[in-house]
């Protein structure tokens, strides 16, 4: 799915959260959106999940307008923010099925799909547990396995590397997000994590006060830098706080 923003403006109050920002994405790509506290990455994936209706400008998936109503767009799409929705009472069990029937997911291989990966993020002995005492680390897991099952063409995180997961949790979904990636679905996601964005992402998007100030790889990124190797998003984002604060 071809992915287009176009002047996307979104203001609350006095705070402008996004401002004119446009950006054109092909599928396939991991895509990290990196920047500080109050940027705007998350008012961003909020426009692209439709959570969040953009004041001025437009989302496109494939040259079409994405509007809340469009249910068969909404689909393509799934997003899991930092802490996910659940409804309390249900199990981590009852939360894939209903995420799968929602996506219309009920071929073949599915079930043997949900416990592999149930096994692969240390969940299964949790099928009953209702997600509401599972700790921050584990529902997001049940999270991610849920979208993983959905597979939708458009994959929304925002923060999974500060989302509580343990070292294997996050090895699986380095994982599993590489697989989606070379299937043709493409993936974004927000961190403030520079050493992250560097080393797992195909592109990198850097907002700062709701403006896309670079979005390339880092091998342009790099290129174009005066800093040294290793150090080029920390240079970029010294140059923005000296900016602002000028």
């Amino acid at each position: 799915m071809k992915i287009a923003l176009r002047n996307v403006d979104k203001s609350y109050g006095q705070v402008h959260a996004l401002d004119d920002v446009t950006l054109d994405i092909e599928p396939g790509q991991i895509i990290s959106l990196l920047g500080m506290n109050g940027s705007g990455k998350t008012t961003l994936l909020r426009c692209l999940s439709g959570i969040t209706v953009p004041d001025r400008g437009e989302v496109l998936f494939d040259d079409e307008a994405f509007r809340r109503s469009r249910t068969d767009l909404r689909k393509r799409l799934h997003f899991l923010p930092d802490f996910p929705f659940f409804y309390p009472r249900v199990s981590l069990l009852q939360h894939i099925g209903l995420v799968a029937k929602a996506y219309e997911k009920a071929e073949a291989g599915t079930e043997q799909r949900v416990v592999e990966l149930l096994e692969e993020f240390d969940l299964l002995p949790l099928i009953k547990s209702p997600v509401a005492k599972l700790s921050r680390g584990q529902q997001y897991k049940a999270g991610l396995i849920a979208m993983a099952i959905a597979d939708p063409e458009l994959w929304l995180f925002d923060e999974p590397f500060a989302s509580g997961m343990d070292p294997l949790g996050l090895s699986a979904f380095r994982r599993l997000v590489r697989d989606a990636s070379r299937r043709g679905r493409t993936v974004i996601y927000s961190t403030q994590l520079l050493e992250l964005a560097e080393s797992f992402s195909d592109r990198v998007c850097v907002i700062n006060g709701g403006k896309i100030h670079a979005f390339d790889t880092m091998v342009s990124l790099t290129e174009s830098s005066k800093a040294a190797p290793g150090a080029v998003l920390e240079h970029l984002f010294t140059q923005l706080r000296d900016t602002s604060e000028s």
